[in-house]
């Protein structure tokens, strides 16, 4: 709720800055109260105070505070009446001006051809520089919502990528067999779009956590990306959000290889730099230089064959070892992690049943 009560301090602060000064300084003495439901949040009168330098007062009763003070109000509302009445008649002088003013003018500019030309120029100067000072802030805050259309839409692109890769795969096969029949999985893989509302890059095991839950679809062992690269696997599930295994956490061991390339290797995190990781005990036969792309192998589940990871920066091996050790800069930052792709396999449940009944049989 950290954003929630950070958009309450912005607002509070505005409203003061609008604030007249004679009520400013009323406020300043008697300090402001806390009313509804919000307000009975634990510690969040004395952040308040602290934070904008006013006393803030918890209200009696704060969930039926405001509605007793309507009542109130109702019932005094003769007495209300005339303290608008008394106001009225303490600036009768300024309204009467005002209205004088406005009467002048009115006169001024229909009786006068050349003072009405030049009101209507200003007037749709004027209109003009509104319409557009409306149009750039409306434009502003329908950004998320493009930005969300935007990541719908890649999403689609992408699923017809690897729709495309199930195709040019099931026709590969028909070059050795004429009777192998092109695999179902051409829709293998569904989205599900989700918005992360807690990450962490500093720690040494981190973590993430989506808006979307058991309700939504996810369900614990699913692979998780953005438009970028691959972020993490779905560990824990509630009802409405879900918990990630991270990339940048050491528990986390992912199946990658070079692209173009058949040897795989494990990608984890070493926990020095959160845009890099290391792509261990890749066979010492492969093939690659500075700069090739990592991918995903495919020969699990979770993340469907070809998922960006990253680019090489160097690579290492010692005399004895049959493997290498790359450095790989990872595409996706997870600094600013927003939007996220929950990857839903079709084919999971299938495959865990073939893949046991395998087990069973190497067991006996």
């Amino acid at each position: 709720i950290e954003k929630s009560i950070s958009r309450i301090e912005a607002a509070v602060l505005q409203a003061l800055d609008e604030t007249p000064p004679e009520l400013y300084s009323d406020i300043v003495m008697n300090g402001i109260f806390l009313a509804g439901g919000g307000a009975m949040l634990r510690g969040l009168d004395k952040r308040l105070t602290d934070k904008i330098g006013i006393q803030f007062h918890i209200a009696e009763d704060p969930l039926l505070a405001v509605a007793k003070g309507t009542g109130v109000a109702l019932k005094n509302i003769e007495t209300f009446s005339f303290e608008l009445l008394k106001f009225f008649v303490k600036y009768s002088s300024w309204f009467l001006f005002a209205a004088y003013l406005v009467a002048g003018c009115a006169l001024l500019f229909s009786r006068n051809p050349y003072q009405h030309h030049v009101y209507l120029s200003s007037a749709n100067s004027i209109a003009s520089a509104v319409y557009k000072t409306t149009n750039n802030v409306t434009s502003y805050f329908s950004l998320r919502d493009i930005n969300e259309d935007l990541q719908h839409r890649n999403s689609d692109l992408e699923l017809e990528i690897y729709k495309l890769k199930e195709v040019i795969r099931g026709y590969q096969q028909q070059i050795y067999a004429d009777t192998m029949t092109v695999d179902s999985a051409l829709t293998r893989y569904q989205f599900l779009i989700a918005h992360v509302i807690n990450n962490s890059i500093n720690h040494s095991h981190n973590y993430i956590t989506i808006e979307k839950g058991r309700l939504d679809g996810v369900e614990p062992e699913m692979g998780v990306m953005d438009q970028n690269g691959i972020v993490g696997i779905v560990n824990v599930v509630g009802d409405h959000t879900a918990r990630l295994i991270s990339v940048l956490n050491p528990y986390l061991r992912l199946s990658c290889k070079v692209k173009g390339e058949d040897q795989v290797g494990s990608l984890v995190w070493d926990g020095r730099d959160p845009g890099e990781a290391i792509l261990e005990e890749l066979p010492k036969h492969a093939k690659f230089v500075k700069g090739d792309t990592i991918v995903t192998s495919g020969y699990s589940s979770v993340f469907p064959e070809g998922v960006p990871v990253g680019t090489i920066l160097s690579g290492s091996r010692d005399r004895e070892d049959n493997f290498y050790t790359l450095r790989i800069k990872l595409f996706t930052d997870f600094s600013t992690l927003s939007t996220v792709r929950v990857i839903r396999d079709k084919m999971k449940d299938e495959l865990k049943t073939v893949e046991k009944e395998l087990e069973i049989k190497n067991v006996n």
